[in-house]
């Protein structure tokens, strides 16, 4: 990647966790406390189950290195701020969901580096096999993540009537950003990228449907949690942090054609995400007559 490219791409995610991080207080860490059911079933979910997934779906279906380890990189990835919009479209407990995007963001800056280095070590060939830097990598994700939230919660917490009018134009601001990385990403890789599509559409769409249902189920049925707080773990262990992903592929280990994956997974969260948010108005409408 070009020195352009990254620097855009590393200013494109500051901006979307810029964004986040205006839309969260200390209050959010706090309900590890009041709500420890529920956010340890969704960390659980998210941080041990969704590697775990990645890893049994590229051994029942191989596919070539480069999508193998791009599929582990999203799995390793923590949700983010479309995981926010979507809880809150889908009538989910957002309050559960953005506590658990900032908890995870948190404690996945230590996990993503070893996650990544076994999926190199494991799936690429020992010539073209990466050893990651793994303080450096750790320190990368901390500028990119946790310093720009930081911004953004310091600015709620000073000034949160400027916090509340920037909310808007920020996530507007993010949604475009993702758009035109995925874009640029699938252009500059345009000549492997119906091959890459034809072996990562599947895989992605699976991780991101399965991850969704099993986060569903067990919050529901396995931890006997509300729907609304079922809706929202579910979204955080399926709609992953797809910008993230494209940034560790591409800054972080420099070989772009990592990012496919990451990249193609973005577009079909996005329509999953939509029949998400149609399926849980329904249950929880149905949920809200039935208390009646």
């Amino acid at each position: 990647m070009d020195k352009f490219s990254a620097i855009f791409l590393a200013a494109s995610l500051f901006i979307i966790m810029l964004g986040m991080g205006l839309s969260l207080t200390i209050d959010d860490f706090k309900r590890v406390v009041l709500y420890p059911k529920a956010v340890v079933t969704g960390l659980i979910n998210q941080i041990v189950l969704l590697p775990l997934i990645g890893f049994l779906l590229v051994w029942l279906f191989p596919v070539r290195p480069e999508i193998a380890v791009g599929i582990m990189i999203l799995a390793a990835c923590p949700g983010g701020a479309t995981s926010n919009l979507i809880t809150h479209l889908a009538k989910g407990d957002t309050a559960l969901s953005v506590t658990l995007t900032a908890i995870s963001s948190i404690v996945t800056i230590f996990t993503i580096p070893f996650i990544v280095q076994f999926a190199l070590l494991e799936y690429m060939s020992t010539e073209t096999a990466i050893v990651l830097d793994i303080p450096k990598v750790v320190g990368q994700l901390f500028v990119i993540t946790i310093i720009p939230v930081s911004i953004g919660m310091f600015i709620k917490a000073k000034k949160e009537s400027f916090a509340r009018q920037m909310d808007k134009p920020v996530k507007t601001a993010s949604a475009i950003v993702l758009f035109i990385v995925v874009a640029g990403i699938i252009l500059k890789e345009k000549s492997n990228v119906l091959s890459y599509f034809e072996q990562a559409g599947f895989i992605a769409l699976l991780l991101n449907v399965i991850s969704l249902l099993i986060g569903f189920l067990s919050a529901k049925y396995l931890m006997k949690l509300r729907n609304r707080q079922s809706i929202s773990i579910s979204v955080e262990s399926g709609i992953q942090n797809g910008t993230l992903a494209i940034a560790i592929a591409s800054i972080s280990i420099g070989m772009e054609s990592l990012a496919i994956a990451g990249a193609i997974y973005s577009l079909i969260m996005l329509m999953t995400g939509t029949a998400v948010i149609l399926i849980s108005s329904y249950l929880t409408q149905k949920e809200e007559v039935v208390a009646v």
